[in-house]
């Protein structure tokens, strides 16, 4: 696995930079400022962002040889239907590097399949302070190798509710995918996706999260647990919004397809917020 190591080194450069960002000088955080930080912990609010998740894993296939480096590029953009509504676009564009996921399996890049959510939410928080959005989500074979993509399109229903008070969030991220149509030669998708997530943001824009990701398959009745703890600070640099973070990851439980023991993540997020 030759390209392993340059990318432990880039992984621990990347790591390397994000501190040296975080420690650059910044202009003074307005409260407006301070409030984008805790709107980035609702999946749902009423904010353009466009997240740059880089994820590394390894300990992948039955012997255990498998590596994968996963950077997600995620764009939210919030639509305004009336004075009542929004509808939220939520996309995930995987691009791969990966080796040995299975015995003989050499090493593969490109893109992976693309997932597209779509969440009609109200404009307006009711009196119980709830925050909710709910529609279809989508997923599009949008892979480049084999073993990048299920070879299959997908929909069914998502859903997104939480609750914040003063900086801490808790919510529920959800959705359920079924196939309906592509290649034949591969397996049904029933997978049901649920993200229980608690934030916690500091006045000064710093935010604590704790997360799972879990995937239940219904076709071969297994589950992939992996488990997120995170850091993340809002900085103002040359009147751009960003958030600039880390997590450590566990994975719980995992059939052999999927990543064991310890991973990591690295994101940054470029904000637009209306002013």
């Amino acid at each position: 696995m030759e390209w392993v190591e340059p990318m432990k080194k880039k992984f621990t450069s990347f790591s390397v930079s994000i501190l040296m960002l975080v420690s650059l000088p910044t202009i003074a955080l307005a409260e407006d400022d301070v409030d984008l930080a805790l709107e980035l912990s609702n999946p749902v609010a009423n904010l353009i962002s466009v997240p740059f998740q880089f994820n590394y894993d390894s300990n992948i296939g039955a012997n255990r040889d498998g590596d994968r480096a996963l950077l997600n590029v995620q764009p939210v953009i919030p639509f305004s239907l009336n004075d009542d509504w929004n509808v939220i676009s939520r996309t995930i564009v995987p691009v791969i590097l990966q080796d040995d996921i299975f015995p003989s399996a050499g090493d593969q890049f490109g893109l992976g399949d693309t997932v597209q959510s779509l969440f009609l939410s109200p404009v307006n928080i009711g009196p119980s302070g709830i925050i909710w959005g709910a529609g279809p989500v989508f997923l599009v074979p949008t892979g480049t190798d084999d073993l990048l993509s299920g070879k299959k399109w997908g929909a069914g229903p998502t859903a997104a509710v939480l609750r914040q008070t003063g900086g801490l969030t808790v919510g529920l991220l959800a959705n359920h995918i079924w196939s309906f149509a592509g290649s034949n030669e591969r397996p049904d998708i029933n997978a049901t996706f649920l993200q229980p997530f608690i934030t916690y943001t500091t006045p000064d824009a710093w935010t604590f999260a704790l997360n799972t990701e879990t995937t239940y398959n219904w076709t071969n009745d297994s589950w992939a647990v992996p488990v997120n703890a995170s850091v993340s600070k809002l900085l103002v640099i040359d009147k751009q919004p960003i958030s600039l973070g880390g997590a450590l990851r566990y994975w719980v439980e995992a059939p052999d397809a999927l990543p064991h023991g310890f991973g990591g993540r690295l994101f940054l997020t470029l904000l637009f917020p209306k002013r």
